[in-house]
């Protein structure tokens, strides 16, 4: 099953060093039978990309913890062994499951990442990420406002050009 992990450059520099994507349990977001219910008249590729978009506004949640990392979302995307619940314990619509194992780096398929230029729009979405949660309406539209951000993509021999691209860790330039 295709999952996708909200990341930032930092937490992604950590698991290119280690290996993996970790500790468990990790959030992932995939396409749930929530998910597929909630788009009944998607196609698949329409539902990836509803998952790869909670997963990229969790990003921010992960950046509004981390002030030090650059403001750009991060989403990894990996094939995994994972079963969603199906339970009817999710809101409709919703792609989020728990892992409960740690992503072994050679699962990655591919790093979704924000352009540089991307950073100011998103920098204002983690700022406000608190206020969103509390349903604040501007910190709600600044969250939403990264959604006219498209994700690059890059393929996982990539990834370490990348990371050397945005420093030591992955961290904010001065």
């Amino acid at each position: 099953m295709r999952v996708y992990i909200p990341s930032t450059l930092r937490l992604l520099d950590d698991a290119c060093h280690t290996g993996e994507f970790g500790p468990a349990p990790l959030t992932a977001y995939a396409v749930t039978p929530a998910l597929r219910e909630w788009y009944a008249n998607g196609d698949d590729e329409e539902l990836e990309y509803a998952a790869m978009a909670q997963a990229a506004r969790a990003s921010v949640g992960l950046l509004a913890a981390d002030p030090g990392t650059a403001r750009r979302r991060v989403v990894v995307a990996a094939e995994v062994s994972a079963v969603p619940p199906a339970d009817g314990s999710v809101e409709l619509g919703d792609a989020q499951l728990e892992l409960h194992v740690v992503i072994p780096w050679r699962t990655l398929a591919a790093v979704h990442v924000d352009a540089a230029g991307a950073a100011p729009v998103v920098g204002k979405a983690a700022d406000l990420w608190e206020a969103a949660q509390n349903g604040d309406d501007d910190a709600v539209f600044a969250l939403d406002s990264c959604e006219a951000e498209d994700l690059l993509w890059y393929a996982t021999q990539e990834i370490p050009d990348l990371l050397a691209a945005e420093g030591p860790r992955g961290g904010l330039r001065a």
